[in-house]
């Protein structure tokens, strides 16, 4: 994937870009954890299959994105493939941000304007470079932190074997099982470490705010103290008068 940055420089806060890995990787996986039937080396090597194998093609990235600034990311897809992508707002402003999907002619795909969070799903009707732009032009004071994760395509068969017609074994379904939920973990977890992170900004912009309006309340009501004290001093105090003899 490839990202243009318009009028402003970008500052990248965390990347993690997730690639398939190759057939012979996953059949060395499978046989090595099926030659130890039986025993805890079997668990324990599943659990490491799934985390290192399987992933969908796609990026997931977290970046900052100025004031009066725009910045778009290209990625290649092939004809046919099934796209995801998914954004959200996590710091700044009023947390909205203009989103725009168009493919290699062009044409406008999805375009949402000031949202918070969203997803959008498509199939690639043809062949070349697509492009997604994030635009915080509106905002003139506030950058924002935004977070997206663009998926291309759909998961690789866990044990690829064109030629197989029997069944998946106990053992091979126990895999996929284990595979399908850490996928879930996963997910469930980047959304709750959104969701925290929007909290956690939330709650120090109140607290910030808060902070300032104690300061101006502690000063006005100082300021209002010493004037009236100042002012019923002059009440009671005494005014000296003076007099001019006239003499003749």
């Amino acid at each position: 994937m490839r990202c243009v940055v318009s009028n402003t420089r970008l500052s990248i806060s965390c990347i993690r870009v997730r690639t398939g890995v190759s057939s012979f990787f996953l059949r060395s996986c499978r046989l090595s954890v099926f030659r130890m039937h039986g025993s805890l080396r079997v668990l324990l090597q599943v659990l490491w299959a799934q985390l290192l194998c399987g992933w969908v093609l796609g990026s997931e990235l977290t970046f900052e994105l100025p004031d009066n600034a725009k910045q778009c990311f290209y990625e290649d897809i092939i004809m046919g493939t099934k796209c995801t992508l998914e954004f959200q707002v996590v710091t700044g402003g009023h947390y909205d941000v203009d989103c725009r999907l168009e493919d290699p002619d062009g044409t406008t795909l999805y375009k949402e304007m000031k949202k918070q969070y969203d997803s959008f799903t498509f199939t690639a009707a043809k062949n070349g470079t697509y492009k997604f732009c994030f635009s915080n032009e509106f905002s003139t004071f506030t950058h924002k932190t935004v977070y997206f994760d663009f998926q291309v395509g759909d998961d690789p068969p866990l044990f690829p074997n064109e030629n197989r017609v029997t069944a998946l074994t106990q053992m091979e379904s126990a895999c996929v099982s284990i595979h399908e939920a850490l996928k879930s973990v996963i997910d469930y977890q980047t959304h709750f470490r959104l969701r925290e992170a929007q909290g956690r900004s939330r709650a120090e912009d109140l607290n910030t705010r808060v902070a300032f309006w104690s300061i101006g309340e502690a000063i006005i009501l100082l300021v209002v103290s010493i004037s009236q004290v100042v002012l019923l001093r002059s009440f009671f105090s005494d005014k000296k008068t003076t007099t001019t003899r006239v003499g003749s």
